[in-house]
């Protein structure tokens, strides 16, 4: 059958400009860098899209392998989220170059950095290199704020009607829904959590700054001497020598991060090591947005005590 040109031309003007109308029963393919983009994505964009993560909850997001899989899942997305904020510096760029899929060039509607819509914390004076992994647009570990969350929500919204306006009153709806639930949710937390304000605590990494901020909690000591430096027996034993006249109330660690160090502080300074499970995933009882924070205050509760 021969195709008219008008269609022919109409077709690769569409594709041009990036503006492919998919058929309705076609799903948005999503290829998200953190669990937690791909859980709210799901979230809004129920069974319209096909959500797939480009790391777990147990991995490091700072540093993950370009492997071939995840280049042939970025060149086959429609939507690509991320944090931003240089998190993913070591390696998305590489996926970006390989996959040469021009729908998720930086820069394009396809191409969505959830760290563009939230107020970020730690935004460096001046950036020095040897001060260890510092970002310098800010602390990247956004997730651990619900608030957060909510914001990236409602960009998510406007993003996926704009790449998919077909389907624009269903993302509507299903935002709507999650925003209801997320609304109570968030007040439950904060009430529950209302006892853990002013607590001073011992954090493994500068990751859990928003949580922090979120909750109240007042951070004494890193057993990170440098952000991405491993602790050092030398720096471990000067925070201990710290909290004997600074004490802290528990120390706690994400679980992709090694518990060596937290444990051994644990135990030398009498204190409840908390592992948290910092994104979706990061244990059998976070397995939404829900999940994770629940259980995240819940952890802190307990150990607070």
């Amino acid at each position: 059958m021969k195709i008219p040109h008008k269609t022919i031309a109409a077709a690769l003007l569409l594709t041009a400009t990036g503006l492919v109308t998919l058929p309705a029963h076609a799903s948005l393919n999503v290829l998200t860098c953190e669990p937690e983009w791909a859980a709210l994505a799901s979230e809004i964009g129920g069974d319209k899209l096909k959500v797939a993560s480009a790391t777990t909850a147990l991995q490091d997001p700072h540093r993950i392998e370009a492997r071939p899989s995840l280049i042939a899942k970025t060149r086959n997305a429609d939507l690509l989220i991320c944090t931003g904020l240089e998190l993913e510096v070591g390696w998305l760029p590489i996926l970006l170059q390989q996959s040469g899929n021009p729908k998720i060039a930086e820069g394009q509607p396809g191409n969505f950095e959830a760290g563009q819509f939230v107020p970020r914390l730690d935004i460096p004076g001046k950036l020095d290199r040897s001060e260890g992994d510092v970002h310098a647009a800010g602390n990247p570990h956004i997730q651990q704020d619900p608030h957060n969350i909510a914001k990236v929500a409602d960009a998510l919204l406007k993003r996926l009607s704009q790449i998919d306006p077909a389907n624009a009153a269903y993302y509507q709806s299903r935002h709507k829904d999650f925003s209801t639930r997320w609304n109570a949710a968030m007040l439950k937390w904060e009430q529950q959590a209302a006892p853990l304000k002013g607590q001073s605590i011992v954090e493994h990494h500068k990751n859990m700054e928003y949580l922090s901020n979120w909750l109240g909690l007042r951070a004494v000591g890193t057993l990170e001497a440098k952000p991405g430096v491993e602790p050092s027996a030398a720096h471990l034993n000067g925070l201990l020598a710290q909290l004997q006249r600074q004490p802290a109330k528990l120390v706690m660690r994400a679980a992709y991060q090694d518990g060596r160090a937290s444990q051994w502080l644990s135990e030398h300074a009498h204190i409840p090591a908390v592992v948290l499970p910092f994104t979706v995933g990061g244990d059998d009882k976070a397995k939404d947005l829900f999940g994770l924070f629940e259980l995240s205050v819940q952890r802190l509760l307990e150990a607070a005590k």
